[in-house]
């Protein structure tokens, strides 16, 4: 059975040990990263830039575990910077002599600017880019006109171009590349279904729930990049696709398997099957890709339904594991076949399988101009970001600047995200000031060069990066370690130990984060709500269009974006755990989402099982008309009910054993579930009956 939906429990001290764990690649990226941050710190050194300290944390914003995504993200950053800092030139000339001006000038572009990053594909970068303004025009502010100024916006620039630079030399010849990265996943995976056939625990079942709730969007990214990038010949691209989609069904069967007793496997066919599993992996791991797979199996027809369908299935993904599904468009595709070795023989010419038609995509969101929400947090920021400047210059004490920086970093669109990541902060913010601190006691006194600089900020960039590049859920703690470590250390263009320097910017943090708080949960808070009805639809949706597909591969790709789709839900509806009272929707809701969304998950396997037997089969329709019954009638059932307009019924299929017990299965998770969710409500009357 799936992890009852949104039931995600805070992270406690054994959790989080476990999410500190190594992995591979892991260790690889933070040494990156923490050599980044000191070459940067180093040129900064060199030509005396100001703000080192934050040149070293941009650099967390600008990497990714690929070489390609790394220097083009980077390479886009500096574009967009180099105008937003002519934008701020062309508005000096005519704020600068003036604070109210300037006050205004600043709200005006930051909220601008948070409004494209919250309504469009800027979001990654946007905010940094409204922190880049509002930073400038404050620093013109405090000089006269003139060279003065003109060389403070070189120098603004300069504090991310540098970590650009370096950031692009340093990708370009130590990133690996997309193909790398893409057969390593491929590899864990196959790993992981290994396991789940020949030890069924609940390590093994933990490990491929995590592969199914990845999705395959990230792996067919990176195989677009490694033929950009020249780490993949494009003859092989079709033949990896498959190798995905066939890796897919390979997870499904092995969860199965580790779940359901029924579905175990023998010996005489998990041993072999585990071994083959084990040998493709150590194939991509070696870069080429495995083909032409031979199995040799017992025959299955004395196995149980379920179980023969396991084995059955496996053995059709195994052995055709990197052929590429034949597709009929106006001629008939051959099959890839390539040498196991790498580099890997081009495969002969073929259609990639068919996929759902893809919407195009703009700049923008589809509800940019429609959605209030994007304004607010526009506007939410913007003000907290303004409150917090105009103290520090109103007090005059400018050593807290950082609160005005940390509202940029640290804002997100929904009260339950900035609960939730406040801990994360604030823990981040005062482990990182704490080793700051430290190092400026006990540390820097002994520094007598830029190169004791650089080894002091390596160490702490590479536990930083450490936490920020694993986990998702600690993820924030590590970008907050880095900022106030930084800050702490780096204090100009040599080692320097004034403590007085680094508790103004530990207070300018953690005001930051107040401010941020209170603002994004008193003043129109957002509720995670507002899109997990919408969440569900589509999801149902997905599952519906699964039954419509005749091939395999589109087939797949749409289960794995489902799957992926459950994992994201799973996470709204817990992150409502962290909402106030007054934002949090009632009990009652949750439970009735939290229900539906378990439905889905304890019927994926079934559903992707039965829908590779016999696509289009009616039992799907009825399993998900089933678990969207207490859906609102705007979303799931108007959905399911165009669908059903949109691809008629088929007819009942002849039964099989094989489809019976599949049906059976599918059953008797429902009736669990609903018997389930009965003894919850019942509980639920008993505590709140009246005495």
């Amino acid at each position: 059975m799936a992890q009852p939906a949104g039931e995600l429990a805070r992270p406690g001290a054994a959790d989080i040990l476990k999410l500190l764990a190594p992995y591979p690649g892991r260790a690889a990226m933070a040494t990156r990263i923490a050599l980044i941050c000191a070459l940067t710190v180093f040129v900064t050194s060199a030509y005396g830039t100001p703000e080192a300290a934050l040149s070293a944390y941009i650099v967390f914003f600008l990497n990714r575990p690929d070489r390609v995504t790394s220097v083009l993200l980077s390479a886009a950053l500096m574009v967009l910077v180099t105008l937003v800092i002519g934008l701020v030139l062309g508005v000096a000339i005519f704020a600068l002599d003036d604070p109210l001006w300037r006050v205004a000038c600043i709200a005006g572009l930051s909220f601008g600017l948070l409004f494209v990053t919250s309504a469009s594909k800027l979001r990654p970068v946007g905010a940094i880019l409204a922190m880049i303004v509002g930073f400038g025009l404050d620093k013109l502010g405090s000089v006269p006109f003139g060279e003065v100024a003109t060389r403070a916006l070189l120098y603004t620039w300069l504090f991310v171009a540098i970590p650009v630079g370096v950031s692009i030399c340093v990708n370009m010849l130590l990133a690996p590349s997309p193909r790398r990265l893409a057969g390593r996943e491929l590899a864990k995976r196959l790993r992981a279904a290994a396991r789940g056939l020949s030890e069924p625990d609940d390590a093994a079942r933990a490990a491929l729930t995590a592969c199914l709730r990845d999705g395959d969007a990230q792996l067919g990214t990176w195989l677009k990049l490694s033929v950009v990038d020249g780490s993949s010949a494009r003859a092989d691209i079709p033949a990896l696709r498959q190798a995905v989609s066939s890796t897919l069904a390979i997870l499904v069967a092995a969860d199965l398997v580790a779940r359901e007793p029924s579905a175990r496997l023998p010996a005489t066919f998990a041993a072999p099957l585990a071994e083959t599993l084990e040998n493709m992996a150590r194939m991509f791991d070696a870069g080429g890709y495995p083909v032409e797979i031979e199995l040799a199996l017992p025959g299955s027809t004395e196995l149980p339904p379920i179980a023969r369908m396991v084995a059955d299935n496996l053995r059709a993904a195994i052995t055709g594991f990197a052929v590429v599904e034949a597709v009929q468009e106006g001629d008939t595709a051959t099959s890839a076949t390539a040498s196991a070795s790498a580099p890997a023989p081009a495969p002969a010419p073929a259609s990639a399988p068919a996929t759902p038609a893809a919407k195009p995509g703009g700049f923008f969101l589809p509800d940019a101009f429609t959605n209030p929400d994007h304004v607010r947090y526009a506007l939410k920021t913007t003000v907290a970001a303004l409150f917090c400047y105009l103290l520090y210059s109103q007090i005059d004490w400018p050593g807290i600047h950082t609160c005005f920086i940390t509202v940029y970093i640290v804002s997100l669109g929904t009260t339950a995200e900035t609960v939730e990541k406040l801990t994360l902060r604030i823990a981040g913010c005062l482990v990182g000031a704490f080793v700051g601190t430290a190092a400026i006691v006990f540390v820097t006194p002994a520094l007598t060069s830029i190169v004791g600089l650089m080894a002091l900020v390596m160490v702490g960039a590479w536990l930083a990066a450490w936490v920020a590049f694993g986990s998702p859920r600690i993820g924030y703690a590590g970008f907050q370690i880095a900022f106030a470590f930084f800050l702490c250390v780096v204090q100009g263009a040599a080692p320097a130990f004034d403590l007085t320097v680094a508790r103004d910017r530990t207070i300018g943090i953690l005001l930051g984060n107040v401010v941020v708080y209170l603002v994004f949960t008193r003043v129109w808070p957002v509720s995670v709500a507002t899109r997990v009805d919408v969440a569900l639809a589509a999801l149902q949706q997905q599952w519906q269009r699964l039954t419509s597909l005749a091939q395999s591969g589109a087939r797949r790709t749409q289960a794995a974006s489902a799957m992926a789709q459950y994992g994201a839900l799973q996470q709204d509806l817990a992150l409502m755990h962290y909402e106030p009272s007054w934002v949090r929707p009632e009990p009652e809701w949750i439970a009735e989402r939290r229900d539906v969304l378990a439905g889905f998950g304890a019927l994926e396997g079934p559903m992707f099982l039965l829908a590779e037997q016999r696509p289009g089969d009616v039992a799907i329709d009825s399993w998900l008309r089933r678990i969207t019954r207490e859906m609102p009638q705007s979303h799931a059932e108007v959905a399911s009910s165009e669908a059903a307009v949109a691809h008629p019924t088929p007819p009942e299929p002849t039964p099989d054993d094989t489809r019976a017990a599949l049906l059976k299965l599918g059953e008797a998770r429902l009736t669990q579930l609903e018997h389930a969710a009965s003894d919850d409500a019942a509980k639920g009357l008993a505590t709140h009956a009246p005495v």
